[in-house]
């Protein structure tokens, strides 16, 4: 009983709270090579977390499986107009640019199945690796609504896909799983970063890290929490998300967490990441020339 009435407490806190607006749109990547660590879970519950605060998110699903497209309940089938369109024929972004049903300030650009053919094609085209952030910067010039948030979901890999949506972005977002395998093939991830920045991208740098997946019961989790947040103390949001079948529950009914379960304990997880990822960015932002922790 003492749970749930402090959830319905936090519940409201979160519903009487504003978020800031940042000063400029804030572009960012939630990126790991490493599948099934809740990248997309992640981004479109932010995402639906930013716009029922009152914030416009744009969410750009540049996952071949389109799961981000599902989650928001934005139709993603072959026939659709999407992202793939952007990048090899150059259409422009506000052509395919779909408002979420269930949450208003909730856009989506959607991924379809043609996507996975995309990295073959691009390899030819001229400036293949700024496509994603010319179509991105030409959007947020002629919509009349200012964007206060992009985010960028991107597939389980290093490909061109994700090198387009790190030369798009100013900000990473991580999330890190809190499992053994949680920090194996990040410091590749860190890496592929810093080579973006010296060649394509200088602005980019990891402004957030969020630890998912976190199961309170086990050592493991507080144990991998205490690695992650040694290594990226400033980095790490101070919350974590834990286990929820509801968060996993939500996209098969097209929707987030967020609408499907307001008053889950991973509803609230993302409600509280999200408040805490605006605040910071309404304060200063982190010099991009700064070096990451481990490096």
């Amino acid at each position: 009983m003492r749970a749930v009435v402090e959830e319905r407490k936090k519940k409201r806190d979160l519903d009487a709270r504003p978020l800031p607006k940042p000063d400029h749109t804030r572009i960012m990547t939630v990126a790991n090579q490493k599948g099934g660590v809740g990248k997309t879970t992640t981004t479109v519950n932010v995402a639906a977390a930013l716009a029922l605060a009152g914030l416009r998110v744009l969410v750009v699903d540049l996952d071949p499986q389109g799961n981000a497209s599902t989650a928001l309940g934005i139709p993603h089938h072959a026939e659709i107009t999407s992202i793939y369109d952007v990048l090899v024929d150059g259409t422009p972004l506000e052509e395919i640019v779909q408002p979420c049903p269930d949450i208003d300030g909730l856009l989506c650009a959607p991924a379809t199945i043609d996507l996975a053919g995309s990295e073959i094609e691009l390899v030819s085209l001229v400036a293949r690796e700024t496509r994603l952030r010319k179509a991105i910067t030409a959007y947020l010039e002629n919509t009349p609504e200012r964007i206060d948030y992009v985010l960028i979901d991107c597939p389980p890999s290093l490909g061109l896909l994700t090198v387009n949506a790190f030369v798009a972005a100013e900000e990473v977002f991580i999330p890190i799983q809190c499992e053994y395998y949680a920090l194996e093939g990040l410091s590749q991830l860190l890496k592929n970063i810093e080579l973006i920045r010296t060649h394509l991208n200088p602005e980019l740098h990891v402004s957030t890290i969020l630890l998912t997946m976190y199961d309170a019961r086990t050592r493991l989790s507080a144990q991998v929490a205490d690695e992650v947040r040694g290594h990226f103390p400033t980095q790490t949001l101070r919350g974590t998300v834990p286990r929820s079948v509801r968060v996993s529950e939500a996209p098969s009914h097209g929707q987030t967490v967020i609408t499907y379960d307001p008053m889950s304990t991973g509803a609230l997880a993302y409600r509280e990441a999200a408040a805490e990822l605006a605040d910071r960015g309404a304060t200063a932002q982190p010099d991009p020339e700064e070096k990451n922790p481990d490096e």
